[in-house]
């Protein structure tokens, strides 16, 4: 029962976030439109409901970026150099040869380019929403593949951002930031393990980045990387946290984002043909699909890096095409590339179209490929991504995103 409660709660997260996506699209080509866009630009104090969406609570959904990433580089699936080995490859190659893709098929226009990060970004919660819908056919090693690249994958996207995306800089802010940081830091170093600290200086913090001028849901990932992670420990600060925010980022954040933003009026054949969205979609379902499964097919023919035994060059490749889902990243990056109106919402169109062919086909490949039988330490392996025993709790291994399950201290 605990198993299948693990899988219904992915597909539910999956789901959900398909099913924000539908409406807001919906709702953007109905009569309702005009109420839509005019809600989401009423202001809330000193922002509009859409940016409060786009750079607070997102911050949360990079916090939790940022813990997942910390957990896994420290004490999970990227522990070791060589288990890093492969994503960060795959990974790379994924980010770099959409971003080539994107620029040959907008010519390189000079007024496009600052969309080359768009379809660089995979979004693993939607990815493994669709491999929950397709059951136990698909092997745990697969999913543990797909968290591992978008680990890496995020963590090329927040650098992109903080690098990219950074107008001007505010020396006094940055500075307050800094401070900030340093004073979490040092709780952290003296070995404070209560959250609300940590919680109190974040709102701060936020404040602080949002001034400074880079983008304000850096403040989530800089956060994260000062909770104490307590490697080895099955209960610790940054695993309690971790576990608390997830439900509130799957089930509320992350489809509050899509329903904002994947709104948009689609004008016709003649817009989904522009440069902008045909660079986007290009970038995501062929980039994609080019640049991780080519990077891992020609790791694993040299020797640097193997392939899972138990996958099938299918298997990577329906695992390839699912990284082309960018959806909540690509959106985000969207929203940040472009100032004027009709390049976000076709740099949406892109994203949507992209996302959509590679959902569609990842799906029907991983569906249609035969298992090749996943032995006990395979699954131990998949287990390993939070650090767990298969043994001591076999319903971790049906679910690979969610954090280890947390009981209070007694």
């Amino acid at each position: 029962m605990a198993d299948q409660a693990h899988g219904n709660s992915e597909r539910t997260a999956g789901l959900l976030l398909m099913g924000a996506a539908a409406l807001a699209l919906l709702i953007a080509n109905s009569p309702f439109a005009d109420a839509y866009h005019a809600l989401l630009g009423t202001y809330v104090g000193p922002l509009t409901i859409h940016y409060w969406i786009a750079d607070a609570l997102m911050a949360i959904f990079f916090l939790l970026v940022g813990l997942e990433v910390k957990r896994e580089w420290y004490d999970g699936q990227l522990a070791t150099s060589e288990a890093r080995k492969l994503p960060i490859i795959a990974a790379a190659f994924g980010m770099a040869v959409p971003a080539l893709v994107y620029k040959l098929a907008t010519g390189f226009d000079p007024a496009l380019s600052s969309g080359w990060a768009i379809p660089a970004a995979t979004d693993i919660a939607f990815a493994l929403g669709l491999l929950a819908l397709i059951g136990p056919r698909v092997p745990a090693s697969i999913k543990v593949l797909l968290v591992a690249i978008a680990i890496i994958d995020d963590i090329g996207a927040v650098a992109i951002i903080a690098v990219f995306y950074t107008a001007e800089l505010n020396m006094a802010a940055l500075g307050v930031s800094a401070v900030l940081v340093g004073l979490m830091a040092i709780l952290n170093l003296f070995g404070v393990r209560r959250l609300w600290p940590y919680l109190a200086i974040f709102p701060l913090l936020w404040l602080a980045v949002f001034q400074s001028g880079i983008h304000a849901t850096i403040a989530g990932v800089v956060a994260a990387l000062t909770i104490p992670l307590g490697r080895g420990e099955p209960v610790s600060p940054l695993k309690k946290l971790e576990h608390l925010i997830h439900p509130v980022v799957m089930f509320g954040i992350v489809p509050i984002f899509g329903l904002a933003s994947a709104g948009v009026t689609i004008g016709g054949l003649d817009q989904l043909l522009d440069p902008l969205p045909i660079g986007i979609a290009a970038g995501l379902f062929i980039g994609k699909q080019i640049g991780v499964f080519g990077a891992i097919w020609a790791a694993d023919r040299v020797g640097l890096a193997r392939k899972p035994e138990v996958l099938s060059w299918s298997h990577i490749y329906g695992a390839a095409l699912l990284c082309g889902v960018g959806f909540t990243m690509s959106l985000f990056i969207g929203e940040l590339a472009f100032t004027e109106r009709f390049l976000i919402d076709e740099a949406k169109i892109g994203t949507l179209l992209g996302s959509l062919l590679s959902g569609i086909i990842g799906y029907i490949v991983l569906a249609l490929t035969k298992p090749i039988g996943e032995s006990e330490r395979d699954r131990d392996e998949a287990c390993e991504i939070f650090g767990e025993d298969a043994d001591e709790d076999p319903t971790v291994c049906n679910d690979p995103y969610a954090p280890p399950p947390y009981s209070p201290p007694r």
